[in-house]
């Protein structure tokens, strides 16, 4: 299947992709380019649907405007395969959530697997206030305070995502968490709830202790020329890693965040960081 040259202006995803039948065939070698796209829910999507799975998809030349939920949203839920997928040269603006990818099992007790994902040439600006006011169908309220959302990688436990690989990625965050508002401290890592079986989004985990990327249950994960910008102050580190494996990150930049420690890392082994990167081990 081949996706090329279009302009979605939707209420609900804009291009996504669905795998429906658990016996029926995988969506696979599908091409998805030079196309813009606008939407009150996630811009780039895989899933929600996701029963026999997805492969060989590569998506390109891609610009997101005024999208309320992921600029790019890769879930796999239903007990199928999600692997091989390339990702590049994607331009987002005034988006809720630049990245959101995830391994879940919801209405199924097989786990499926999320495995060789590149994500490489993506520039994303995150709004503060919701992006999607102008529509006259908009993207649900949450039923909770909230300070402004990370990006996230999060598979199961015991069940990780696989060899992914992030590369010449920018995103501007627009900061401004405010511990009055909602907190969860650092040391309280344990109490993120996994949600196995909930509908995969963005924000189900409720309050997240990062403001540019929360990774948990990740084995195999290569960032390279990350730059992260924060537009105002937030008190939360830049980076949280709970029980991630293998793990290399270089050319990392945080712009307007000086904090002394910016990645915090939990249960996570054999790691490969720029050593002038504030880091901090929890037990």
């Amino acid at each position: 299947m081949r996706i090329s040259n279009c302009y979605v202006n939707a209420a609900d995803d804009g291009i996504c992709i669905k795998s429906h039948d658990k016996d029926a065939f995988v969506s696979e070698n599908i091409l998805i380019e030079n196309c813009t796209v606008r939407s009150s829910a996630s811009a780039i999507k895989f899933g929600t649907r996701s029963h026999s799975g997805f492969k060989n998809v590569t998506i390109r030349n891609i610009k997101v405007f005024d999208t309320f939920r992921s600029a790019i949203a890769i879930e796999s839920v239903d007990g199928g395969i999600l692997e091989d997928v390339l990702i590049e040269n994607v331009e987002a603006t005034n988006t809720g959530n630049a990245i959101f990818i995830r391994l879940g099992k919801r209405h199924t007790e097989k786990t499926g697997n999320l495995k060789n994902v590149t994500l490489r040439n993506i520039k994303v600006q995150v709004a503060y206030e919701r992006p999607d006011y102008k529509y006259d169908i908009r993207g649900p309220e949450l039923p909770f305070f909230h300070n402004p959302f990370p990006s996230s990688i999060t598979g199961i436990p015991g069940h990780p995502i696989e060899n992914l690989t992030l590369e010449n990625i920018e995103i501007i965050f627009p900061g401004r968490g405010n511990k009055g508002l909602a907190h969860m401290p650092i040391w309280r890592l344990d109490a993120i709830p996994e949600k196995v079986k909930s509908y995969p989004e963005f924000s189900m985990f409720g309050e997240l202790p990062a403001w540019g990327f929360y990774v948990r249950h990740v084995d195999g994960l290569t960032m390279k020329n990350i730059k992260f910008t924060l537009e105002n102050p937030d008190y939360r580190p830049a980076y949280v890693f709970d029980d991630v494996k293998n793990l290399n990150m270089e050319g990392i930049s945080i712009v307007g965040d000086k904090k002394e420690k910016n990645i915090i890392l939990k249960n996570t082994l054999n790691t490969q960081i720029d050593k002038e990167l504030g880091t901090l081990k929890l037990k």
